[in-house]
């Protein structure tokens, strides 16, 4: 099993499949979407099953599929279904926004996707739109009900945004009423492509006063080992909510997850830059062995946490990068 100098058991990978998003979300990247990768640098499908087989070969036993949007990628599906076949592998999950996913919820259902996060910052079809920039809310929504037919575990994940959504928080809560979705607050973080800090007010204790000044009958639930959230449940509610302090960091003490950006660059902490370049590496002629050593080697030095990770790795410049760039 991988595990890094503080004896943390990294059995998660986060494998980015392309950097090309169809919304434009304001904190994620600017108006005009980004310098996109090459084609060429990005990774194949042939390499991406290579590395997944390798690390499950590690003690990885969980992939979550992200983008950009995943299923911007071409035959993305086929991807999906040849890591699904992975040895060792125990959970496969996908993260998405939902404008293209409809269409291949069955076959999700088939390859044993267990769960599905989905982006949606608003219930508000006109905030939808002044958000993403783009008219696409019905088209998530479609999503939304097509994996709760299907049984698919659904998380919803929300950045909360100051002058932004504010007014969708409780809305939000409120589907957890009637549906068995898990709603998960998000800490805006600094990753949105643009040259300005992101000035949290709204954080993890003020999401939750909120939450609790409409509902005080909210209560505290468990926690899981190496879980990004804090988990809460309104009693008599089907589904549960969470909230993600991703600017704060305080979930990283016993972070069990690495990235793999989409031209292959191993990545032991999002806050990190830099990183080693897999896909460089497999086509220098790495063997699988080779290749390992340089995985296990990557992952012993792995940050204590986020904090530690921005003050080694990254400059000024490199601390704005869009999450499509990052892996979501």
């Amino acid at each position: 099993m991988l595990t890094d100098k503080f004896g943390r058991h990294i059995n998660y990978l986060r494998l980015a499949v392309v950097d090309r998003c169809n919304l434009r979300c304001t904190y994620c990247m600017p108006e005009n979407g980004l310098v996109w990768i090459k084609q060429n640098d990005l990774m194949t499908d042939e390499e991406m099953v290579r590395i997944c087989s390798i690390f499950t070969k590690l003690g990885v036993n969980k992939i979550r599929i992200t983008g950009g949007e995943p299923f911007v990628r071409k035959n993305c599906i086929s991807l999906i279904e040849n890591i699904s076949q992975l040895h060792n592998l125990t959970d496969l999950s996908i993260t998405t926004n939902g404008l293209l996913t409809e269409q291949y919820i069955p076959l999700l259902k088939e390859f044993g996707i267990q769960s599905v996060n989905l982006s949606l910052d608003t219930l508000d079809e006109n905030r939808f739109f002044e958000i993403t920039r783009r008219r696409s809310f019905s088209q998530v929504m479609k999503t939304l009900d097509g994996l709760l037919k299907h049984e698919i575990q659904v998380k919803i994940n929300t950045v909360v945004m100051e002058n932004q959504n504010i007014e969708d928080i409780i809305p939000l809560v409120q589907l957890t009423r009637d549906l068995p979705v898990d709603v998960r607050f998000i800490e805006e973080m600094p990753f949105n492509g643009n040259d300005h800090t992101t000035n949290l007010h709204w954080n993890h204790s003020k999401i939750l006063h909120h939450i609790k000044g409409h509902f005080p009958q909210l209560i505290k639930t468990e926690d899981p080992k190496s879980s990004t959230s804090y988990h809460y449940k309104i009693p008599e509610f089907i589904g549960n909510i969470g909230i993600i302090a991703a600017y704060t960091r305080s979930f990283c003490g016993d972070c069990n997850r690495i990235r793999i950006t989409p031209s292959g660059i191993l990545r032991s902490c999002l806050y990190e830059g830099g990183g080693i370049n897999l896909k460089d590496e497999m086509r220098s002629g790495k063997t699988d062995e080779e290749l390992t050593h340089i995985i296990i080697k990557t992952i012993h030095h792995k940050p204590k946490d986020g904090w530690e990770a921005e003050k080694q790795t990254l400059t000024a410049s490199q601390i704005h990068q869009s999450m499509a760039t990052i892996g979501g």
